[in-house]
């Protein structure tokens, strides 16, 4: 059974920084896809950012040049590094991975951006 378990969230002061993590319990190299989306308060859920089937990295507009996806394929492990955070960044954060049949969320981890 596939897991994606998130660590990392927590709160932060506007301007901070925060690394998430999303270790898989298979092979990350398994997945068309793979990344990080999130829900904030009042909104719908969000493409963050991913690694897509080719390789390359797909970044929704507003975290452009302060996110970061990164893999580490030993550990089967995806990063979110975030820098210069601002609160309209508080919200959950889900690791989310794209199989052959279905997609796979994880429970979510909550990031607080005090201004």
């Amino acid at each position: 059974q596939v897991q994606l378990v998130e660590s990392g969230g927590g709160l932060v002061q506007a301007g901070g920084s925060l690394r998430l993590s999303c270790a898989a319990s298979g092979s990350i190299n398994s997945y068309k896809n793979i990344g990080w989306y999130r829900q904030g308060p009042g909104k719908q859920r969000e493409l963050v950012a991913i690694f897509t089937s080719d390789g390359s990295t797909r970044y929704t507009d507003s975290v452009k040049g302060r996110f970061t996806i990164s893999r580490d394929n030993a550990d089967n492990t995806v990063f979110l590094h975030m820098m210069s955070l601002k609160p309209e960044d508080t919200a959950v954060y889900y690791c989310w991975a794209l199989g052959d049949r279905r997609m796979y969320w994880g429970q979510g981890t909550q990031v607080t951006v005090s201004s």
